[in-house]
């Protein structure tokens, strides 16, 4: 299977071969040889929490080594490519422990993926770094929730949400946005976060209610390629 022109990188990295394979895909499919020139690294909760884009293998390593870290979440979840690839060979090199927990960049969170994140949240390893694609949306989905675990406020939690990282609110990605606002407005001071989102979270209605802007969805959807 191909990929504008390259072959698509699928499996594990076993050899010196495939390891090239990987990085062609990473670089050339996957984008990263933009990431290899920017990344939006930024702490979350200093001394435990810590995100980014999807990091190269080198980065990650000055990262490890800088920031004594034990884990690394991949919020993209296990997928076929380069990148991935890299990524859980880097992880296994440096001792870190690798965990996916896959969220969506243009869909309403789902309720059960947001109580999954807490359970991982609570028993990693920390310090941890997490990353998405880009380190925009779905990175800044989870600092958000990751600040609300902690007893922040809807306020905190949509900073990380911000252009700085490369968010565009008023684009598809900006149900995310949505979906901390609606908690500021429904429940927030009046029932802690993670009881709203077990009993009264509608996803399907924050689906129905979100409207984006047409030129920030052009700009994630067509020039960015989000996923």
């Amino acid at each position: 299977m191909t990929t504008w022109g390259f072959p698509m990188f699928e499996g594990a990295i076993t050899n010196s071969g495939r390891r090239r394979a990987a990085w062609i895909d990473s670089l050339f499919v996957d984008h990263a040889i933009f990431r290899t020139v920017w990344d939006n690294f930024a702490p979350v909760i200093p001394g435990k929490l810590y995100r980014c884009n999807h990091p190269t293998p080198g980065r990650l390593a000055r990262l490890t080594e800088r920031l004594h870290l034990r884990t690394l979440v991949n919020l993209r979840g296990h997928r076929q490519c380069g990148s991935d690839a890299l990524s859980r060979d880097a992880a296994r090199r440096l001792g870190l422990d690798h965990i996916d927990m896959a969220f969506e960049s243009r869909g309403a969170p789902h309720r059960d993926r947001i109580l999954r994140f807490h359970a991982i949240y609570t028993t990693m390893r920390t310090p941890a770094l997490m990353h998405c694609k880009s380190g925009a949306d779905r990175t800044g989905l989870a600092g958000g929730l990751a600040l609300l675990f902690e007893g922040g406020t809807a306020a905190d939690a949509i900073r990380q949400l911000s252009w700085r990282y490369g968010h565009f609110s008023r684009s598809p990605t900006g149900i995310l946005d949505a979906f901390l606002l609606h908690y500021a407005a429904v429940a927030e001071g009046r029932k802690p976060f993670l009881d709203w989102v077990r009993d009264d979270y509608d996803e399907a209605a924050l689906r129905a209610n979100f409207r984006a802007g047409g030129l920030s969805r052009f700009i994630t959807d067509t020039v960015l390629r989000r996923e």
